[in-house]
């Protein structure tokens, strides 16, 4: 069973995004690459799964929260 992925994560930048197994961004063991997979999170900002197809269902979306204000 697949992990769920965070919408939210509190530190993103902590871990590689590029594959089931979420490894820490010093200890990479996948292979994908010399560098660490961002999160969209960190591109996109906290509306990420607003913009653009990321295969989530209607009902999904519906359940999620609603992004972070800016302070």
């Amino acid at each position: 069973m697949k992990r769920r992925f965070p919408l939210l994560p509190a530190h993103p930048e902590r871990v590689c995004w590029g594959c089931d197994k979420y490894c820490a961004a010093h200890d990479l063991q996948c292979g994908n690459g010399s560098g660490r997979t961002q999160h969209p999170v960190e591109m996109l900002g906290d509306d990420w799964y607003l913009q653009g197809d990321w295969g989530f269902s209607d009902d999904e979306l519906a359940a999620m929260p609603a992004p972070r204000q800016p302070r």
